[in-house]
C-alpha cells in the first residue's frame, strides 16, 4: 500500500476509506486545503469565491486574525474541560449573547452543533409544558439524529428508517408554491393560520412546541412573509405552546439588520437554537430560554464537550468582530445589492422562477417552466457544476434539489457579490439551451 502523506495523497485516495453515506459536491469532489477571507484554495492550487462558506459557517470568513489569535491564545491556556466545570471563555460568551438576544431570553447551553442544540429545546419544552407532541412545518430540516429527523419535513433526509409519532406538520410559508393553493397576499396568511387546526387535531397529551426555521435554509431559502410569525406567535399563546426558533442558520447578523434573524419579524420565541456561524468554523451551539422555560428542567444534563474553552473564545471573538466591523449592516448593504443583481439576471433566463431570502441569505430557483413552475434539479445540479468550474461555490437545495443556496460570509464586498453574479449568469447561460423550455 502506498505510503499516506498529507498534502501529497492521490486524489482517489482521500475518500477511500469515507463512508458512502458521507455525500459531497460535484462529480470530481474538491479537497480544500486553507481559506482566507471570501476565499479558498483546493490542493491543486485553485482558488474559489467561497459564497456557501462550509454552509453558512464562516461568517466573519476563512482565517480572521482576530479569531484565529483567540483560538491559538486558548489553546496554550486550557482546551477542554467539560460542562461540568466552569470556564471564563464559557461565561464571557454566555453573558455576551444574553445582553443581545431577544429580552427575556436569559439562560443558555452550549452544545456544538444544531442538531444537540434542537434536542436540548425538545426538552425543554415537554419538561416546561408537561406535553408530549410537537409540530413543525413542512420542507423543515432541524438536524441529524433520530429527533431531529423526525421533525424533519424533507423527505431525502428523512432517511433514518424510524421517527417519532410525536410529530404533526403544518404548511410551510413557501409563497412561490403555495402548499395551499394560494397567492400573496390575497391569502390572508392562510398557512399560519393552518397551525390552529394542526393543534386542534394533536394527539392527546398536548402540544408542547412549534419548531420553525426563521428562514428554512436546507429547505430552500423560503422565506415567510412579514405577517407570518405574529399570527403563529398568537396561536401558540392562546393554546399555552411554546415557540422553538431555529436560528442555526438564519442567525448572527445573516439576515442583516439584526444578531438574530427572528427580530425581524417582531416577535420573541420563547426558546431560540443557533450554532454554524457562531463559531466561526469552531463546534459550538447555543441554547436559549426564558429562565423559567430552562428552569422547568433541573438535569441533570451533561454535554462532555458543550462551551469548550477554545470554542467559547473563538465565538467570543467572532460576535466581537461582526459588531467592531459592523457586519450586520454590510450584510444589509451587500446583501440588497447582490439580490437586486440575482433578481436582474431573471430578465434574461427563464430558468430563474423566484429570488428569494434576505441580508446574505438567498436562493435562487430554478425551473423547467415559469408558468408550470416545474422544478428543474437536473439545471441546479449543472450549475453547482459550472460555477465550481468558473471559481465560484454555492450551495444547493430546496425540496426539489433545485434552488441555489448563497449564503457568504458576511464581510464580502460588492465587488464580490458582482463576481458570483457574473460566473452565475454565466452557468445559467450554458445550463439554459438544455433545460429551460420557455
Amino acid at each position: 500500500m502506498a505510503k499516506a502523506t498529507m498534502g501529497s495523497r492521490p486524489r482517489r485516495r482521500t475518500a477511500e476509506h469515507l463512508m458512502k453515506c458521507q455525500r459531497t459536491y460535484y462529480s470530481e469532489p474538491l479537497t480544500l486545503v486553507r481559506g482566507d477571507g471570501a476565499y479558498v484554495d483546493d490542493d491543486r492550487g485553485r482558488r474559489y469565491l467561497d459564497f456557501f462558506a462550509g454552509i453558512a459557517v464562516l461568517i466573519v470568513g476563512h482565517g480572521h486574525p482576530k479569531v484565529r489569535a483567540a483560538v491559538h491564545d486558548q489553546v496554550d491556556r486550557l482546551c477542554h474541560t467539560s460542562t461540568l466545570y466552569l470556564t471564563e471563555p464559557m461565561l464571557d460568551l454566555a453573558d455576551y449573547i444574553v445582553e443581545r438576544a431577544p429580552s427575556g431570553l436569559d439562560t443558555v447551553f452550549f452544545g456544538n452543533s444544531g442538531t444537540e442544540a434542537n434536542e436540548v429545546a425538545a426538552v425543554l419544552a415537554r419538561h416546561f409544558t408537561k406535553a408530549p407532541n410537537f409540530i413543525s412545518l413542512s420542507d423543515a430540516y432541524h438536524g441529524r439524529s433520530v429527533w431531529t429527523v423526525g421533525v424533519s419535513g424533507l423527505s431525502a433526509w428523512r432517511n433514518f428508517g424510524e421517527e417519532s409519532s410525536h410529530v404533526a406538520f403544518a404548511p410551510n410559508a413557501y409563497c412561490y408554491r403555495c402548499p395551499l393553493g394560494l397567492k400573496y397576499p390575497s391569502c390572508e396568511i392562510a398557512c399560519a393560520k393552518a397551525v390552529e387546526r394542526v393543534i386542534e387535531t394533536a394527539p392527546a397529551g398536548g402540544v408542547a412546541a412549534l419548531y420553525a426555521e426563521t428562514i428554512q435554509g436546507v429547505g430552500g431559502i423560503v422565506t415567510p412573509p412579514p405577517e407570518y410569525y405574529r399570527i403563529v406567535k398568537e396561536i401558540l399563546e392562546r393554546h399555552g405552546i411554546l415557540f422553538i426558533a431555529d436560528e442555526v442558520q438564519t442567525g448572527w447578523g445573516r439576515l442583516g439588520h439584526n444578531l438574530f434573524g427572528i427580530t425581524d419579524w417582531g416577535v420573541t420565541p420563547d426558546i431560540v437554537t443557533s450554532a454554524k456561524g457562531l463559531g466561526n468554523g469552531m463546534p459550538i451551539s447555543v441554547v436559549l430560554a426564558r429562565r423559567e422555560v430552562s428552569d422547568a428542567y433541573g438535569g441533570p444534563h451533561i454535554n462532555t464537550f458543550g462551551g469548550n474553552p477554545v470554542s467559547a473564545r473563538s465565538a467570543l471573538a467572532t460576535l466581537e468582530v461582526i459588531e467592531e466591523e459592523n457586519l450586520i449592516e454590510n450584510a444589509a448593504t451587500v446583501g440588497d445589492h447582490l439580490f437586486r443583481e440575482l433578481t436582474s439576471l431573471a430578465d434574461k433566463h427563464p430558468l430563474i422562477g423566484e429570488v428569494r431570502g434576505r441580508g446574505l441569505m438567498i436562493g435562487v430557483e430554478l425551473v423547467r417552466d415559469r408558468a408550470t413552475k416545474a422544478p428543474a434539479p437536473e439545471a441546479a445540479e449543472q450549475v453547482l457544476q459550472a460555477c465550481k468550474d468558473g471559481g465560484l461555490l454555492v450551495g444547493r437545495g430546496g425540496a426539489y434539489a433545485n434552488t441555489l443556496r448563497i449564503q457568504p460570509p458576511l464581510c464580502i464586498t460588492k465587488a464580490q457579490a458582482d463576481e458570483a453574479v457574473r460566473i452565475i449568469n454565466g452557468a445559467l447561460t450554458v445550463a439554459r439551451a438544455k433545460y429551460a423550455t420557455v
